[in-house]
């Protein structure tokens, strides 16, 4: 048999990049401020807008957090001309969408139609941007669904990590913020949503972007006539406090007792979204962490098998940044899972990162872009990211160039820069019993938090002396309460095996039998796995003892907690 052609051994070489044929967009700005961007595109019947403001939840009033959000969500709630179902159906009839939301730095009311349908649904993007009236029905509904999203995200490890992170990083920033509180939604009234709108939707800090089969000039006339008498006003400042300068490492743990899995986050602070180092970044990013076949995921995953999956993210904001590594990996292994994600830090501040690492870097990076700009609402969020952010006029057009441009050198340069273990700040979310002693290698202080974010003393060495162990050991009468006012009858029967305990639960709700538990002579928490109409279901249970009695709480996954009492058989 001959020997195979020395050309069929090898990789074949990348084809040489194509160039990317963008679109000329055209801007005006009305008299009254508004700015004006139409990209023609006839390729397909559709078309797409975008009205966005420089103005997001950063800027809610300090006493109102989460204002912002409440009132993109109400927007279509309810005009002066149209009811709440009114404006459903008509873009239900139109086989339109029309939809509202926010960032921590801009707002956007989108709308998309078929071309022949663009003049209508553009009046009513129009009219729901322009004249809400937040129906006092809507903004009660709206106040109670708010409260109801709090408990649940309280429920959710990914969330509590987020929202300690941010408030470590940020300080006094108000990108601090990541939801509203009890308190704020309650004090938000209509009065104060309508002010609201009153004084950030105003023409001359909008942006309206429109994408796809338009015609210039009669669009332009369209346009006149809707926004034409909407009136300017103040523009809000972007003049916050700066984040904290971070001297040192801590750990940050949120105690989730019976987690059977740790949520880790390792951040150090960041960029704005304009820094010279923005294009180094993302490099170094890419190469660290970004994707499947980054160092940290075929270091933790592949390697190791800690956990499905380990990132990095870099966010890149209008005023401050971060940049964090994160995984959620199974709690006896948090230690180690911190020894690799420090290693793969240490290692791309201190070792060049490989020709290979960083041209396959590139390659993923300029392949990729030119698919965000295929679809028209891929485009619109390029072209507003540029408006909302400061970024170049010609950032697409350079955009590839400038990751081609991007050195070994300044990948390493960047890394040393951005990149700082001894200044981390290093965010858990599990079980504190489990994690303190695996954690404390890694960290010059440790705090421990409760799921509220309250502050609170670190865990208790754990005491299995016998007559603390007879205490909890046996059957034990449980009544769980439930979102509705009822009361479920359960029975949980604990077994002391030494050092530790088995158990089961027996309910309306299903049967469950114990994975782990901890037990420190007066509390306890641990892992149940519920067998649910036929599923597997993990719950964790905390609850302490007094006597006979007991107090505590089941919580299903992403799901408030149920609290529960009982007494012992």
């Amino acid at each position: 048999m001959s020997a195979q052609p020395d050309f069929l051994k090898q990789q074949p070489a990348p084809l040489p990049a194509r160039p990317i044929k963008l679109p000329t967009a055209y801007e005006t700005i009305l008299p009254n401020g508004l700015t004006v961007i139409v990209v023609e595109d006839s390729r397909l019947p559709l078309i797409s807008y975008r009205l966005a403001f420089r103005t997001g939840d950063a800027h809610d009033p300090v006493e109102l957090p989460g204002l912002m959000d409440m009132l993109t969500g109400l927007l279509t709630e309810g005009t002066e001309s149209r009811t709440s179902r009114e404006i459903a159906d008509e873009v239900a009839r139109l086989g339109a969408t029309l939809q509202a939301g926010a960032n921590s730095d801009y707002t956007t009311v989108a709308a998309s139609s078929l071309t022949m349908f663009g003049d209508q649904i553009l009046e009513l993007l129009a009219d729901v941007a322009l004249r809400p009236v937040f129906p006092v029905s809507e903004v009660e509904l709206a106040k109670q669904n708010t409260k109801e999203s709090l408990k649940q995200q309280r429920a959710q490890p990914s969330f509590l990590a987020g929202e300690m992170v941010a408030r470590v990083m940020f300080g006094q920033h108000p990108y601090h913020v990541t939801a509203p509180t009890p308190e704020s939604v309650e004090a938000t009234t209509r009065e104060k949503l309508v002010e609201f709108h009153r004084s950030t939707f105003v023409a001359n800090n909008a942006v309206l972007f429109v994408v796809g089969d338009v015609q210039q000039t009669s669009l332009l006339q369209q346009v006149e006539n809707l926004f034409g008498g909407w009136q300017p006003g103040n523009l809000a400042s972007d003049d916050f406090p700066a984040p904290p300068q971070r001297t040192s490492c801590l750990a940050y743990i949120i105690d989730r007792p019976g987690s059977a899995q740790a949520n880790i986050v390792i951040a150090n602070a960041g960029i704005t979204r304009t820094s010279d180092d923005y294009f180094p970044l993302l490099l170094m990013h890419t190469v660290l962490g970004a994707n499947a076949s980054s160092r940290l995921f075929m270091n933790l995953r592949e390697e190791k098998g800690y956990t499905y999956g380990a990132y990095s993210s870099l966010d890149a904001r209008r005023t401050a940044g971060t940049f964090r590594a994160t995984a959620e990996v199974r709690t006896p292994v948090t230690g180690d899972s911190l020894k690799e994600f420090f290693y793969e830090l240490n290692r791309i501040r201190t070792e060049p990162v490989s020709e290979k690492e960083i041209g396959d870097a590139r390659s993923y990076l300029t392949g990729v872009f030119p698919l965000r700009l295929e679809t028209q609402e891929g485009l619109v969020d390029q072209l507003q990211q540029i408006k909302m952010f400061g970024l170049p006029e010609d950032f697409l057009e350079t955009y590839r160039s400038q990751i081609q441009a991007v050195t070994i050198g300044q990948v390493q340069e960047v890394a040393r820069k951005y990149i700082r273990p001894d200044e981390a700040a290093i965010v858990i979310v599990g079980d504190g019993a489990q994690l303190l002693e695996q954690v404390k290698p890694y960290t010059d202080e440790i705090e421990f938090y409760n799921t509220a974010g309250k502050k609170k003393d670190g865990p208790k060495p754990a005491s299995y002396s016998p007559e603390a162990a007879a205490a909890l050991a046996g059957s034990w009468s449980l009544f769980i309460d439930t979102p509705l006012g009822q009361s479920i009858p359960a029975t949980l029967i604990l077994q002391d095996i030494g050092k530790g305990f088995s158990g089961k639960v027996t309910s309306e709700m299903g049967n469950g039998e114990l994975q782990a538990m901890t037990f420190d002579g007066e509390s306890f928490a641990g892992t149940i796995s519920f067998d649910v109409s036929g599923q597997t279901m993990d719950a964790q249970i905390a609850g302490e003892l007094a006597a006979q009695k007991m107090e505590g709480s089941i919580t299903l996954e992403n799901a408030p907690p149920l609290a529960f009492s009982g007494e012992k058989l």
